[in-house]
């Protein structure tokens, strides 16, 4: 195939880009020649620009998409010519408003096999085929190439317990997730349905990575217990043949309870942490998400994880159209009650609430009462609190929290402040 592909990551939370990685062994396979390029760690490539005939962004996040549109703008005042392509979960929520930019095809869902369609297309001179927003079709899986990307130890590392740190690698053993929660990203696209990636696949990934320096491996499934019976034969192969390996997981508290027996198993094979997205303790708004966990549910299986020696690291949506100053006080409240606080990181504390094209709070009456129009440009319906005190507050922390990047502020510290600012507001 005569054909010249970069893939361009912008933003994958300081990790070596999977969604560079896997596509990238596909079109290689296919004989295209492939450069990658992060732009979370690498210079815009002028050259390489000029010289692909297909570029294509991985947007799989908000963040990632909004920096791959300020990339765009240079790619086509460098290559006004070349094809371009938007791929993963945010390419078909936001169609209308990345084809107004010039973006000539967009790929969500399973996108391996679209690139690669698109790839022969494109080689061929012919008019690219007509191919599908989002492909739910299963696929065998390649063992990604991560040959050109940047090495592992110019990412973010994980600090341990004993002050030492450790190089990171990033595998997926999953994709989707068949749960329904309303502000989810994964859900317009998935729709309730997972696909596996082959279990030899993972650890073939691994094992590469773990060659090239890995000492921690972050499994990016949004739900890593979507599929008990595929994840636990990953993880006893993963510490059978690397016993000092640690890793890291996203697991629901929900699939938490109703797993708790394999809580030991996680702890046993090297699991260090388990994220969990709780979003919320006030019922109302757990409800609004349909995240299918109470409150009392979430004190339980943070206790269970406790007994089992596992660390659970909460995320939260701290604000929403229905979050009120006491509201937030409480939840600040509950954190220390909980004793939570070293375990929570500054920026959880302003998360606002995005609301982006296909979400399916929209369908909530009580949403369309408090959404103004699509923003296009920020990837989300704009919204405003009844209160603007709670926005204004809103505003506040988020300052402070980027204000408080690289000041070496202690954990406790921070909330301190944000419990101080919050109780600063009027009754």
């Amino acid at each position: 195939m005569n054909l010249n592909v970069l893939l361009i990551s912008t933003y994958e939370m300081g990790r070596q880009p999977f969604g560079l990685a896997s596509p990238a062994a596909w079109l290689r396979e296919a004989g295209a020649h492939v450069e990658c390029v992060d732009l979370a760690v690498d210079a815009f490539p002028e050259d390489r620009v000029r010289d692909a005939n297909l570029i294509a962004f991985y947007v799989p996040m908000h963040t990632a998409t909004r920096l791959a549109v300020d990339a765009l703008h240079q790619v086509r005042r460098v290559n006004p010519t070349a094809h371009v392509c938007c791929y993963g979960l945010y390419a078909p929520e936001n169609e209308d408003y990345l084809r107004s930019l010039g973006v000539d095809t967009l790929i969500g869902g399973e996108f391996e096999t679209g690139l690669v369609a698109l790839a022969h297309d494109l080689a061929a001179e012919q008019p690219p085929a007509d191919i599908p927003l989002v492909n739910l079709n299963r696929q065998t899986f390649r063992v990604p190439d991560r040959a050109g990307l940047p090495a592992l130890d110019r990412y973010a590392r994980l600090e341990v317990g004993d002050g030492t740190e450790r190089i990171v690698g990033y595998v997926e053993a999953t994709r989707g997730c068949k749960h329904l929660c309303r502000h989810c990203p994964v859900v317009p696209v998935y729709n309730g349905r997972f696909r596996l990636v082959q279990r030899d696949v993972v650890l073939a990934d691994i094992r590469q990575q773990v060659a090239a320096g890995a000492q921690h491996i972050t499994f990016g499934d949004p739900d890593f217990f979507n599929g008990p019976g595929h994840a636990v034969p990953i993880i006893e192969a993963l510490h059978a043949e690397w016993p000092g390996l640690s890793y890291d997981v996203t697991i629901k508290v929900e699939h938490l309870l109703k797993h708790a027996d394999l809580l030991p198993t996680l702890k046993r094979t090297g699991c260090l942490f388990i994220t969990s997205a709780v979003e919320a303790f006030d019922a109302r708004i757990l409800a609004r998400f349909d995240k299918q966990h109470t409150r009392a549910e979430f004190e339980t299986v943070l206790r269970l994880c406790d007994a089992a020696g596992l660390q659970i690291i909460p995320t939260f949506v701290a604000f929403t159209p229905w979050t009120t100053v006491g509201g937030y006080r409480d939840f600040l409240a509950e954190i220390a009650r909980l004793d939570l606080i070293e375990r929570v990181a500054p920026i959880q504390y302003a998360i606002r609430l995005l609301i982006p094209p296909g979400s399916r709070l929209l369908e909530l009456a009580e949403t369309r009462t408090v959404i103004d129009s699509l923003d296009q440009a920020r990837l989300s319906y704009t919204w405003r609190n009844p209160d603007p005190r709670v926005d204004a507050l809103q505003r506040d922390l988020e300052q402070l929290a980027q204000s408080s990047v690289g000041r070496r502020l202690s954990r406790r510290a921070f909330f301190e402040r944000v419990w101080a600012r919050a109780h600063q507001a009027s009754p």
